[in-house]
C-alpha cells in the first residue's frame, strides 16, 4: 500500500504530545460505554448496554484483514456479536493492489481467515456500486458505496481502533467511510473527489471527505446503526497494512456507543490519558496526520458530538 509523504510539523489545532490534551468527557455528551476487559463476551455486553434494537437484515461491518497481517479483529472474537444480532459480515474491496482488491481474491482471503465459519460474508461491491448523496459535504457531494448496502436494514459497526498510516487513526469513522466505500469510492474519498489524487491529496481535504462519507452513511441508516470499538493490538499501522508495526503500548479496552464521533474521540482521549510510555508513537502518528480534524469535521456535519459521557462497566 502506498503512502502519502507527510511533513511532520504541528498543524493548526493539533495538540503537542508534550502537552496534556483536553478530554472531551462531559456529563451532557453522548453515552459511551467502556470496559478495560478485552474479550468477545465484553464486546457483546457493551453492545447490549446501548439498548439498540437493530431491525431486519443486519450488516456487521468488519475488516477482513490483509493476508499477511495479524491485528484485525478475528471472526471468533466477533462471533458473540454477530450471533446475537443474526448478522452478515460485510466489507468492500480495496483501492490498492493486493489480494483484497479483486472480489474473487478477496473471497479467498475471507475464507482463509475463517469468517465464513462464523457467519455469511458479503463483499458489498462485488458487482457494482451505488451513490449516496452528501448535499452539505465539505469536499464531496456523493459517496460511492458497495451496491449490496441497499440490501441491509441496519448495521453494527465493529472496529479495531489503532493508528493509521494515512488517517492517523482508524476507528468507527474510518470504518463507515473508507470501509463501506466501493473500491472506486475509496479512491474518490482519498482524493477528496479526485480519484487520481488518491495518494497526493492535501491531508485535511481527505479527512473532510471521510467525514462527508460518514454523513451519508448516517443518513442512510438513521438510528439503525450502532458502534463497537476494540482498543487492542494498538499498532501505529492499520489492518490494511500487511506488515504492521508491533504494538508499543498495552491494550486499553472496549467501547460502544450510538455516536461514532463521541466513540472515536473517547478512544483518542484514552490514549492521551494513558500512563503507558509506549503511547508516544501512536500519538505522534495521530498528530503528524492531523487526525483530530476528522473529529472536528464530522461534528460540524452533524455526524455526532465530540462531547461524551464515559460510562465504565468494570
Amino acid at each position: 500500500m502506498k503512502r502519502r509523504d507527510f511533513i511532520k510539523t504541528s498543524a493548526a489545532g493539533v495538540v503537542s504530545s508534550s502537552v496534556a490534551t483536553p478530554l472531551f468527557a462531559d456529563e451532557s455528551g453522548s453515552e459511551v460505554y467502556f470496559s478495560k476487559t478485552v474479550s468477545p463476551e465484553t464486546a457483546l455486553e457493551l453492545f447490549k448496554k446501548l439498548n439498540c434494537k437493530l431491525p431486519g437484515k443486519v450488516a456487521v461491518k468488519t475488516h477482513s484483514g490483509e493476508p499477511t497481517g495479524n491485528h484485525y479483529l478475528k471472526p471468533d472474537f466477533l462471533k458473540p456479536l454477530v450471533d446475537y444480532v443474526g448478522g452478515t459480515f460485510v466489507e468492500c474491496n480495496t483501492a490498492y493492489n493486493g489480494r483484497r482488491m479483486k472480489t474473487e481474491d478477496h473471497k479467498e482471503v475471507v475464507k482463509e481467515h475463517g469468517f465464513e465459519k462464523v457467519a455469511p460474508f458479503d463483499i458489498m461491491d462485488a458487482d457494482s456500486e451505488i451513490e449516496l448523496a452528501v448535499p452539505n459535504g465539505k469536499q464531496i457531494k456523493v459517496n460511492y458505496v458497495g451496491a449490496h448496502l441497499k440490501n441491509y436494514d441496519s448495521m453494527l459497526v465493529t472496529s479495531h481502533f489503532k493508528g493509521h498510516q494515512m488517517g492517523g487513526f482508524g476507528g468507527a469513522l474510518k470504518n463507515i467511510s473508507i470501509g463501506i466505500a466501493s473500491s472506486h469510492g475509496k479512491a474518490y474519498i482519498h482524493g477528496a473527489g479526485q480519484p487520481d489524487r488518491m495518494w497526493t491529496c492535501e491531508q485535511d481535504l481527505f479527512l473532510e471527505a471521510m467525514a462527508d462519507a460518514c454523513r451519508s452513511i448516517l443518513d442512510f441508516f438513521g438510528d439503525k446503526i450502532a458502534f463497537v470499538n476494540v482498543m487492542k493490538d494498538l499498532s501505529i499501522d492499520c489492518d490494511c497494512n500487511g506488515h504492521p508495526k508491533a504494538p508499543e503500548m498495552a491494550d486499553i479496552g472496549i467501547l460502544a456507543s450510538l455516536d461514532p464521533v463521541a466513540l472515536d474521540q473517547a478512544c483518542v482521549d484514552l490514549i492521551y490519558k494513558s500512563d503507558d510510555k509506549g503511547k508516544e508513537s501512536l500519538i505522534e502518528r495521530m498528530e503528524s496526520r492531523h487526525a483530530v480534524h476528522i473529529l472536528e469535521a464530522a461534528e460540524e456535519l452533524g455526524v455526532g458530538s465530540r462531547k461524551y459521557k464515559l460510562i465504565e462497566v468494570d
